[in-house]
């Protein structure tokens, strides 16, 4: 894992104080957004568990920074949170002026065709803002504008110190996730374009989810069972093919005491 990224450019927080207000109604999700925010979900839930950490991770919980302006906020597609709050999963909202209450390790992005520019430009500074450690902003679908030499499919934004939240990585990817020590990557399948996560680079030991490992442990049971099934049938076979060898060589041996029987 690379210890660091070119810095591409840094967010220049502006305030907006229109854009910046947290709506309480729910935003409609496409299938292909709602599919895809849950498959990031459930590679982190892999993650925390392989890993053993204590930590919430989840879907459009808003986060709220300003006490003061708690009507300001950001909900993230997914996120991950570490520690988790002291209410746990009864957390209706994550407000970091309570005690216990720390904003997402990473939140993740995805970007609606409906509003792209919110994703790619206002989505940065909140996340700035707030505190967040690293941000994804996923495009499969290659929707978001064309400003700063985009869309790109993977935009990958950290924290560089307690002031400065950079983007270090805009493109395809494979990119390095310091806070999963891991690898992000875009691919492609049947039903467009998806993305992976790897312990390595090359992304030969991909990272699944727990539906993924039931299913795989399944079929490593599947395939055991089947292995000892034929280990038992070639053994059965090869001592039948003993029994019958001996059998023959009995009859034949019998045979020849009758010869000799005859003879004298």
């Amino acid at each position: 894992m690379p210890s660091s990224l070119r810095v591409i450019r840094r967010s220049e927080v502006v305030p907006d104080l229109e854009r910046w207000v947290l709506t309480e109604e729910t935003v409609p999700e496409s299938s292909p957004h709602d599919l895809l925010s849950e498959r990031i979900r459930a590679l982190l839930l892999g993650w925390a568990a392989r890993a053993g950490r204590a930590v919430k991770m989840g879907r459009n919980l808003a986060v709220r920074w300003d006490r003061e302006h708690p009507q300001f906020g950001v909900d993230p597609d997914v996120y991950l949170v570490e520690p988790p709050p002291p209410e746990g999963d009864a957390v209706r909202s994550l407000r970091l002026w309570k005690k216990g209450h720390v904003a997402p390790r990473l939140a993740v992005e995805i970007v609606s065709a409906q509003h792209p520019t919110k994703d790619y430009v206002i989505a940065p500074q909140k996340y700035a803002v707030c505190g967040v450690e690293e941000l994804w902003i996923l495009d499969p679908f290659l929707d978001g504008p064309r400003a700063h030499g985009g869309p790109f499919r993977i935009q990958l934004w950290r924290r560089l110190d307690d002031t400065s939240f950079a983007l270090v990585h805009a493109g395809d990817g494979p990119v390095g996730s310091e806070v999963l020590q891991g690898w992000l990557h875009a691919v492609r399948t049947p039903a467009g374009a998806s993305f992976d996560l790897s312990t390595d680079e090359a992304g030969a030991e991909r990272w699944l989810t727990p539906e993924e490992a039931e299913r795989a442990a399944k079929e490593a049971a599947r395939r055991e069972t089947a292995r000892a099934r034929r280990k038992a049938e070639a053994a059965q076979r090869e001592a039948e093919a003993e029994r019958a060898a001996r059998e023959a060589a009995e009859r034949r041996i019998r045979e020849l005491e009758a010869q000799l029987a005859r003879a004298r």
